[in-house]
């Protein structure tokens, strides 16, 4: 099976990252988070410290399925200032692999000019870092193999979504239901 990485940077929206993460291993999907920092300790936008399976210079990034970008300043910030996560980011992009992005991420996309011609979404006042895109009011969207959604509000919605383009709608389902969210 396939890994999905989920990054985490200094400042992260901690409902961005853990909702997912919670959401895709019930899915039964592998999921590894990465620290892009120097330690796998990586504090959130609201004080919770967050212990990373690896650092991104020690993992291995070639088995994967999908890059998760959790949003939350500064942590959306500091993955935009990454450049070896640019570089995955553009590498994946190439090799026609999904990217995922919530809140304020999708700026790193759109910055990239990876969302020319694309549907997509962010949190309010975002909008202009999505370089290209047709910018949407849906809570979360999905276009060719990019998955945006508009802030923490919807992290379930997300990950569900998430669940759907991977494993199907008939899992998805079951984790909503067993989530009471449906």
């Amino acid at each position: 099976m396939a890994k999905i990485f989920i990054f985490l940077a200094t400042g992260f929206e901690e409902t961005e990252a853990i909702v997912p993460i919670d959401i895709l291993r019930r899915a039964e999907l592998e999921v590894e988070t990465v620290s892009i920092t120097s330690q796998k300790e990586v504090t959130g936008a609201h004080g919770i410290t967050v212990v990373a399976d690896s650092l991104f210079d020690a993992a291995d990034f070639s088995a994967g399925e999908m890059l998760i970008l959790p949003g939350g300043m500064p942590g959306a910030r500091n993955l935009n200032e990454h450049a070896g996560l640019k570089k995955l980011i553009a590498d994946y992009h190439a090799d026609g692999k999904y990217i995922s992005a919530i809140c304020a991420a999708p700026m790193i996309l759109g910055e990239m000019g990876l969302l020319k011609g694309e549907k997509a979404i962010s949190y309010p006042g975002f909008e202009k870092h999505l370089l290209g895109a047709t910018v949407t009011e849906k809570r979360v969207v999905v276009s060719n193999r990019f998955i945006t959604a508009k802030g923490p509000g919807v992290a379930m919605e997300f990950a569900l979504e998430i669940v759907k383009t991977l494993k199907g709608e008939p899992v998805a389902e079951k984790i909503a239901l067993a989530f009471i969210f449906k």
